[in-house]
Order: C-alpha cells, then structure tokens, then sequence
C-alpha cells in the first residue's frame, strides 16, 4: 500500500476544550474514509488541520510529496468579482490543448450552474458550494477532502456526485451526514468519540455493527470498572490518614479507577421527548390555490387536498421548484395569487425552516435564548422541565449553556434552533431541510422522534434515508404548477422513477430506429425511380443496366452487418448519457464517440443505399 498521510500522536484543543489527543492513523492510496463524530466534537477543525488550514497543538501531519490535495470546505473561499465559469476552470497544468473552460462549463451545467458569467458575490449559499465542489473535483485531486459534500444539493445531484466518487480511482476522505452516501462510497469509517479516534474496515454499515460491538464490550469493561472502584473505594475509607508508601500504587489506581467509571455510554444524549398537543380531526384543506412569480416560475396551479390526522409527508422536487414557497403559504407567510387553505381550529405548527438558524441572538447566551421562550418546558402530563434540564437533554451541558450563540459550531446551533421549536409543543411540525450539519447520532434520535410523534409532519429533505424513515407519500414538486402524490418513500419512489425513464428511453429509441428504416426505405424507392425511364411500350428499365460485383457484394452484407452493430452502439450510448452517471470526462468522450457514430452510419447508409439500387 502507497502511503499518502500519516498522522502521529495529532493533538488539538480550543481554549480548555480538547477536541482529541494522540491520534495516531495513515491513509492509503484508494482509501475511500467518512468521518463521523458528534457535533462539536471536531470533525470540520480536523479537517482544517490535516489541509493545512488550521494549525494544532503538537503531533504530525505528513503528505507523501508530489500528490494533488483538493479540498471543499463548508465555507469556500471566493474571489467576489470572479465569474462562476473564471472561479471553476482548473488551472492549465500542460503544454497541449486545454479544455479546462469546456469541461468546467458541461461540469456547471450538470450542477444547475447555467448562467456561468454571473459575479461569485451574486451567488446563495447553496450555489456557491455547487460551483466550490465543481471547481474542486475538476482540479482533479490524488487525495481529495470534502466537508459536508452533499448540503444544498438535490437528490438527483447527491446521486450524481455518488457514482462520481465510486467509480473514480481517488483518495477521498468525507464529512458527511447522509448515511446512503456513506454506504455506497466509504469502504473505511474513523469516528472520533471521547477525544480518540476508531478506525473501521468497512463501510457505514459495517461501522454500525462494529460499533455496537465496541460499545457493548466498553459496557461490560464500565461494570467491571465499577464493581472494582467500590472495592477499591472501600479501602479507601478503611485507611488512616498518615497512609504508608506501600499503598501509594493502590490509591494511584484508585483515581484511574474514578476517571475511568465517569464515562457516558448513553446513546440517547438527545432525548427529544417532547410531547405534542392534542390535534383535532381537521387539519387543512387546499381549495383551488395558485401561485407564480412569473410564466416560467410557476409554484402551484389550481391545487387541491385534503390533509389528513397523523400524516407525514415528504416533498421532494429541483432546486426552485417552489417546495419552500409551499409550505410558506400553509402557514400564512406568502399569499397565494387565488385559491385558499382551510386551517383546522386545533392545528398548533412548529416551522424548522433556514431562515430560522438567522433568529438567534449571537450575544445572548445559549440558556438566556432559550428563557426568553420559557422558563419551564412541559414534558407530559407529570413531568415539568426547567430551561436548564431541558437543555440537558439536547446535549447542552450546564457550561455549554452559559456559551455565547456566536461560539456554537453549525452543529450545535442547529440542535439550539430544533430545541427551541419543539419546546412549544406543536402538534404539526413542518420541517425545511432539517438534516443540514445535524451529526448522524442526532439524526438517528430526531428520525426515533417524528416516527412515534402524535401529530401530523410535513418535512422538505434531501436525505433519502431520512425521508425512508419518517414519511407515508411524498409530494413530487415537478415543475410549472405540477404536483404528484406518490403512495411511498422515496426509494420506492425513485425506483419507480428510473423503470419509467428508462421504458421512456427504450420507446424513443426504437421510434427512432423505426423513422430511420421508413426514411431509408423512402429514399431507396425514390432513388430506384429516378433512376428508371419510360419506354413506348409503357415499361420501364434502368438507365444502366449491371449486375453487383463480387467485391461489391461482399461490402453490401459487410455494410448489412456493420449497421445494426452501429444503431446498437448508439442506443446504448444514449441510454448512458441520459442516466447522469458518467463522470465529465466520459461525458465528453461519449459525445465525441456520438458524433463519430453518426457519420459513419450516415456514410455506410448512403453506401448501402447505392449498392441496393444496382442491385436492382
């Protein structure tokens, strides 16, 4: 194995917090490795420090020389007044011919990116992370790093980058929430838990059965700890004061004992057991409701539906498919140009939405924001928590209740923001893309949360094990005022989607197939036509009359062979092109090859067609 980093004893703290200590691990060529841990725990700063961009308090950090590190960061870096397609293009490395602006701009176009001369400065957020990860995979990296890859991506897109990072041969190493993409790319996981680092030969869900495994053995190591400190603890309170040098070793082991019997093994460090409201039987009626910005933006078109109790519906749909304009009308914040909904009198909404991670007061601290909400939180119909036990149960520690909102990580803030939604009580929550920069562990709770959860929830994702998880049917935003109600999840949904693209590709291409015949035949009866004369007796015959020759037959069932195979090719060529999963490099070449197809079944038609005249 070709080593590309080695790690040696990397030790990082931020202020009195460590993040992790003496981590000690290499990364081989072709090593595929998701990075998992908690939020707040440090995956972004470990990232940071093996690209160079923060540094650390002691250990190493060694690239083997000569290898190309590519790195997206959660927050790129751009120059404001450079264009998308200028910002995107990779440096010429060569003296040959430079495609780097065409394949940047075929790269941009499969990432929505059309308009590519506009400003970066012009960009949202979601945008400029598409462009950053263009760029980055377009420099073509030995060891490429990425942070959080898949937010603000659609699904389509996510599934794209998917088969994009399989089928590469590149050194990869990933943070990210979406646990499908994890499986199908990763064939190594490292978590970092409790300041150390664990390495897993396998891919997530590989982790996860190993990962019980660890648990359950550090479990049963806990017990024996404990059995061992009350014994140990005993001697302790039997000794005198003016304790001899002999049992120095023993009261060593003692406090190593009591460290040790410290440690949290609960998974539940996020316990959303938050009760919802009484709902009644009404939820809401849509009733004929419209809405567009333009003719080309046209988010609904005379929609109607009858929500019912306890559902629980994803939406999923294209970047600008009007899924956030949605909900936003539900719950009263846009109009809609005609049309209503009907509000059921008990209906109680809690809104996760983007905007709402903004809200947040960055000089108040953790435990103030949330007092401002209320004082007490009521659990269920026995139990009454204050502020602080129910921050306690978001994993907000008593010391981390007393940080500043602006020194959360994007993590930790968005665990603040779902807290002080669910703390109301709502008995409809709806939820617009609740999973960004949420640490699996807490996903895992969340998803635990809204499937026993005594309301109705509609929730816009682009997690697709999340969607799985929690919802009855989706509404498919297609575009121009178009909804589909699916009866599913969504991969069940995107299973049905590709059978129908690809009999869709299948009937076009045998359409096709079947144009092409008819017009061979019509040129061919055309020709043979024009080249006959009448006689005086009301016959015809051909202008020159002759018989094939013997190399001349040979070419025409050459040619009849050759035709088929070619149509073949082209068909097949098609189906792959349209299945958005070649990388952009086979794109291209696929193109080329395309192009080269057509002519030659272009030139050896109108061959055969010449041949099959004098053939008679």
């Amino acid at each position: 194995m070709i080593s590309y980093l080695q790690i040696e004893n990397l030790t990082k703290s931020i202020g009195d917090r460590m993040l992790f200590r003496d981590v000690t691990f290499g990364i081989y060529e072709g090593d595929k490795i998701g990075l998992i841990a908690k939020n707040g725990a440090g995956k972004t700063t470990f990232l940071n420090v093996i690209a160079g961009k923060d540094d650390y308090d002691s250990g190493s950090v060694i690239f083997r020389n000569g290898i190309r590190v590519g790195y997206l960061e959660q927050q790129p870096p751009f120059d404001p007044d450079q264009t998308i397609l200028d910002f995107a293009t990779p440096e010429r490395r060569h003296d040959d011919d430079f495609t780097g602006p065409d394949l940047a701009r075929q790269m941009l176009y499969q990432f929505a990116l059309t308009d590519m001369d506009r400003k970066m400065s012009t960009l949202s957020g979601g945008q400029l992370k598409k462009a950053a990860l263009v760029k980055v995979l377009l420099s073509e990296p030995d060891f490429l790093i990425l942070d959080e890859p898949t937010n603000h991506l659609d699904i389509e897109m996510i599934e794209w980058l998917e088969n994009y990072l399989v089928r590469k041969r590149m050194t990869l190493l990933m943070v990210t929430h979406d646990r499908y993409f994890l499986d199908k790319v990763c064939d190594k996981i490292i978590e970092i838990d409790r300041e150390e680092v664990f390495t897993y030969q396998g891919n997530y869900d590989y982790y996860l059965a190993k990962r019980q495994e660890r648990m359950d053995n550090l479990s049963a190591e806990l017990a024996k700890v404990k059995n061992l400190l009350r014994t140990e603890l005993d001697w302790m309170r039997r000794q005198p004061q003016a304790r001899g040098s002999k049992a120095k070793y023993r009261i060593d082991n003692f406090h190593q004992l009591e460290q040790k019997s410290h440690i949290n093994l609960s998974e539940k460090n996020v316990n959303l057991a938050v009760s919802s409201s009484y709902i009644g039987s009404k939820i809401f009626e849509a009733c004929d409701v419209s809405k567009k910005f333009s003719d080309e933006v046209v988010i609904l078109k005379n929609w109607n539906y009858t929500f019912a109790r306890y559902e629980k519906v994803g939406i999923v749909g294209d970047n600008g498919a009007g899924k956030s304009t949605f909900i936003k009308m539900l719950l009263g914040l846009v109009k809609p140009d005609s049309g209503y909904f009907d509000i059921g009198e008990t209906v109680r909404f809690g809104y996760y939405s983007q905007e709402g991670m903004t809200d947040f007061d960055d000089r108040k601290k953790v435990i103030d924001a949330v007092r401002e909400i209320a004082e007490t939180v009521r659990i269920n119909d026995k139990t009454t928590l204050t502020a602080s036990q129910f921050l306690n149960h978001f994993l907000f520690t008593p010391a981390d209740q007393q940080k500043y909102i602006h020194k959360l990580s994007g993590g930790e803030r968005r665990r603040l923001y779902l807290a002080t939604v669910l703390m109301r009580s709502p008995n409809f929550l709806i939820l617009d893309e609740p999973t960004n920069d949420l640490d699996i562990m807490t996903l895992t709770i969340l998803e635990d949360y809204l499937v026993n959860f005594k309301g109705c929830v509609i929730v816009i994702s682009h997690d697709r094990f999340f969607l799985d998880r929690i919802v009855d049917h989706l509404f498919v935003f297609k575009g121009q005022g178009e909804v589909k109600d699916f009866p599913g999840d969504y991969s069940t949904y995107r299973h049905c989607l590709r059978q129908e693209e690809k009999e869709k590709r299948e009937a076009a291409s045998l359409s096709e197939r079947n144009a092409s015949t008819a017009d061979k035949t019509a040129n061919s009866t055309s020709a043979t036509d024009a080249g006959k004369v009448t006689t005086s007796s009301g016959k015809t015959r051909t202008e020159k009359e002759r018989r094939l020759s013997f190399k001349e037959k040979k070419e025409k069932e050459e040619l009849e062979k050759i035709l088929p195979l070619l149509e073949q090719e082209k068909s097949q060529l098609e189906i792959r092109m349209s299945s958005g999963e070649m990388s952009t490099e086979e794109i291209v070449a696929a193109g080329a090859r395309m192009q080269e197809i057509i002519d030659e079944i272009d030139e050896k038609e109108l061959r055969l067609l010449e041949l099959l005249e004098i053939e008679g």
